[in-house]
């Protein structure tokens, strides 16, 4: 379940960039936006080989 949050985290701390860049048009915080979702993009897919590994040892 680390992992779970570790997602949760990452999205929550994204939540201010949105924010600024979305409605106030700050294009540093779009840039950090499109980093915080590959990041995110990376943990999922690392939960995915993890559970697919799990599953098939199982």
């Amino acid at each position: 379940m680390s992992r779970f949050s570790e997602v949760k985290d990452l999205v929550m701390g994204l939540e201010a960039d949105f924010e600024k860049f979305y409605e106030k048009g700050n294009q540093a915080a779009g840039t950090r936006v499109r980093k915080g979702m590959q990041d995110l993009k990376n943990i999922a897919q690392d939960i995915r080989k993890e559970v697919q590994d799990k599953k098939n040892a199982g």
